[in-house]
């Protein structure tokens, strides 16, 4: 390691660190599956703390590596990444990796917790990050696939059910009541931490690709029911709209909300120019989700696996 410089990420990093991550993933995908927002977001990421979280690694003037851990809430969970430009020295990588392990066990033991779950996001093509995960205790836990429907014709917005009204994510009122849908949606799913309305807004608020607009939270009766919350984060590289979030309540399951929700969304997202719409779904999600996206035109594109590795935070 004495022919790196280890320093921490700063703001201004951001176009060295996008341009590395730019050309990881043309290296792994054979496209840049990363925009400079991207990366931008994730330096200024509520609950990473970058004098402590992060490295960038530096090599005759050239950014080669950027590693980092971020917790998720007040959580055992901690997501961790290492990113090594193609063609630099074997011997880098597996520094940043324990360095990355490290801090996750602090971040566990900062926060109180005896142990800390580390779960890392690989493209399944990228047989070297598997080969490192795997040395390093690692092993896949859940898939998630990239669906994506492109746009060919006229797209309708669906008619509106009997007793079913939609409300934009412009007030604190909705997005309060669509904080209480997602956290009851999502409990059972892979990954989930339970946050407040509070945090759960500060790290949506805090991207660039939100626009809090293409927020819909749907009432039945006046009561919260599901929600659908759209983002610009593949309009920049895709041109292409992006459902972050679809989520029914338990008790309003089964009557076709979720598919509703999903149609007025490729309509909105038509009705914006888009090419199309993008979303990720869990392979493994606790209700049948994958269906319902092909069954809508929705085809996948691209896997990301997770892979996890759980630790003591004393050994």
């Amino acid at each position: 390691m004495d022919t790196y410089e280890l320093r921490r990420p700063r703001v201004e990093d951001a176009q060295e660190i996008f341009e590395l991550a730019a050309a990881c993933t043309v290296e792994s995908i054979g496209f840049a599956d990363v925009t400079l927002d991207d990366i931008a977001d994730e330096l200024v990421e509520p609950g990473f703390d970058r004098e402590r979280d992060g490295w960038l690694a530096w090599r005759d003037g050239t950014l080669v590596a950027w590693a980092w851990a971020c917790r998720k809430g007040d959580s055992d969970n901690v997501d961790i990444e290492v990113l090594v430009r193609p063609g630099t020295p074997d011997d880098l990588a597996p520094r940043l990796w324990e360095l990355v392990l490290g801090r996750a066990r602090e971040i566990a033991a900062e926060l109180g917790h005896d142990s800390v779950t580390t779960d890392i996001g690989i493209y399944r093509p990228d047989t070297a990050q598997r080969e490192l995960a795997a040395r390093h205790g690692f092993a896949p836990a859940t898939s998630f696939h990239r669906m994506r429907i492109d746009f060919t014709g006229p797209v309708e917005a669906p008619e509106l059910p009997a007793g079913l009204t939609l409300h934009r994510g412009e007030s604190e009122e909705v997005l309060r009541e669509a904080h209480r849908v997602q956290q009851e949606a999502f409990a059972e799913h892979f990954g989930f931490v339970k946050t407040s309305f509070e945090e759960w807004f500060a790290r949506r608020d805090a991207s660039a690709s939100t626009d809090w607009s293409q927020a819909l939270l749907a009432r039945i009766d006046g009561e919260p029911a599901a929600l659908v919350i759209g983002t610009d984060q593949f309009a920049e590289d895709e041109d292409c709209g992006y459902v972050l979030t679809l989520a029914v309540r338990p008790a309003y399951r089964g009557r076709g909300l979720g598919r509703f929700l999903l149609r007025t969304a490729f309509a909105e997202d038509h009705a914006r120019g888009r090419k199309g719409t993008l979303l990720h779904v869990d392979s493994n999600n606790t209700t049948p989700a994958l269906g319902l996206y092909t069954s809508a035109g929705m085809r996948p594109v691209l896997v990301i696996d997770v892979w996890r590795l759980s630790l003591k935070v004393r050994t």
